[in-house]
């Protein structure tokens, strides 16, 4: 063999063996319990990150008010521990309790959003009213289960037509899904809460997508949409502070522009590998809201390039996870249930980070799983657990599940000698 033909043989070798690996990585893609893992882990990663940079974003600001850095992390770690179980039960449910339920939370959210616009009840902060206060220092956002309870409403509602066959007139997806969608914007509206708004707009379009719905009808949803949004930007003037600042930071930089200024100060001067945990400035008060709404800055800050890359990779999977269940899925409701949840998930992490960025304006609405604040990471857990329920379902996944054996909470019972024998 020459010396040419053994040079020629080594790439070719490389090629092969770079298309093996890749064709393995694919067909890691390609297993029954793929969304169900992607789901657990992309949402612990995330819980994580968001428990380390809750601590690390308000650690100042809690020492200043409380005497302890860590009250707002104790007070985000009781939520994680509330929110986890719930996570778990959620996954364990029939896929009919969900339908069942849909319509009390659905109910019981409307509730609370009119109990918001109560004298007395409701609780301002940004320019919104957004929060029930039962005192003891504890708030409820009902614009948060509402998110979920518009989801599974929605998703029952047209799976019903549809196995009656009765989407063939347009008429009939709109009604009575865009009545409750409108009377949960309104009152979300009424408390000068945009960020939802927008949310619960997506959320509809997402299920009217799935359904098949004809792109005029997309198109007058839409304009309705902007021509809404376009109100309550004029009859509101810190709304037009706001898009102000973003259309000019530089015209405002201590009022309207500050906190964009501030937030791609901080993205900017965490290079590619950040500052370090707990090493940033961000938290020393030069961020407004850097625990809830602009967490993403002080995250790029401390962990660099690579950090804000690895949490929208995070996201990136969530968002393959949940459409990927909603592919696979045959039943109606759950195909509509997973497309609303991950729309849901996944453009309010788009809208929060492109705040941040600056390529949004800003809306006050929080990163999920990331952000201070218990009334958004409960539902959406309870949400994740419900994306789990279905991953469950899809073809294969029973019996992968079934052949893993016990799972880690079932052989510590056993080696303790408390399992079934």
């Amino acid at each position: 063999m020459t010396a040419a033909s053994t040079g020629g043989a080594e790439p070719e070798r490389a090629r092969t063996g770079l298309r093996v690996q890749v064709a393995n990585v694919l067909s890691l893609l390609d297993r029954p319990l793929t969304s169900y893992y992607l789901v657990i882990g992309c949402s612990l990663l995330l819980l994580t990150l968001g428990l380390t940079m809750v601590l690390s974003a308000s650690s100042v600001i809690s020492l200043k008010n409380t005497g302890s850095a860590f009250t707002l992390l104790q007070k985000q770690a009781t939520w994680v521990a509330l929110g986890l179980p719930l996570m778990v039960l959620t996954a364990m449910l029939p896929v009919r309790t969900f339908r069942v339920l849909a319509y009390p939370i659905m109910l019981l959210a409307i509730l609370g959003l009119a109990l918001v616009l109560v004298p007395g009840l409701g609780q301002s902060a940004g320019g919104a009213t957004r929060w029930l206060s039962f005192g003891g220092g504890f708030q409820l956002q009902p614009s948060e289960p509402a998110k979920l309870g518009l989801v599974l409403w929605g998703a029952d509602l047209l799976a019903r037509k549809e196995k009656l066959r009765m989407l063939t007139d347009w008429k009939q997806l709109l009604i009575p899904l865009l009545p409750g969608t409108g009377l949960i914007v309104i009152l979300v509206m009424l408390g000068d809460d945009l960020g939802t708004t927008l949310v619960l707009f997506v959320i509809f379009l997402a299920l009217l997508w799935v359904i098949g719905a004809p792109m005029r009808l997309f198109v007058g949803v839409s304009a309705l949409v902007l021509l809404l949004t376009s109100i309550l930007i004029v009859v509101e003037p810190y709304r037009m502070q706001r898009l102000t600042g973003f259309l000019d930071p530089s015209g405002d930089p201590l009022g309207a522009g500050y906190q964009s200024n501030q937030g791609l100060f901080m993205l900017g001067s965490g290079g590619w590998f950040g500052t370090g945990v707990g090493e940033g400035r961000a938290k020393w008060e030069y961020l407004p809201h850097g625990d809830t709404d602009f967490i993403f800055a002080v995250l790029g800050e401390e962990f660099g390039l690579v950090g804000t890359l690895i949490v929208l990779s995070l996201f990136g999977l969530l968002a393959y996870a949940g459409l990927r269940i909603a592919r696979r899925v045959r039943d109606p409701f759950m195909r509509l249930a997973a497309t609303g949840i991950t729309a849901w998930i996944v453009v309010q992490a788009i809208v929060n980070i492109g705040a941040v960025i600056n390529v949004l304006p800003i809306t006050g609405i929080p990163l999920p799983l990331v952000s201070y604040g218990g009334s958004a990471l409960i539902p959406t857990l309870i949400a994740l657990g419900i994306l789990l329920a279905f991953a469950k379902r899809e073809p294969g996944a029973r019996q992968a599940l079934a052949a893993r054996g016990p799972g880690p909470g079932a052989r510590v019972l056993s080696w303790l000698g408390l399992g079934p024998r």
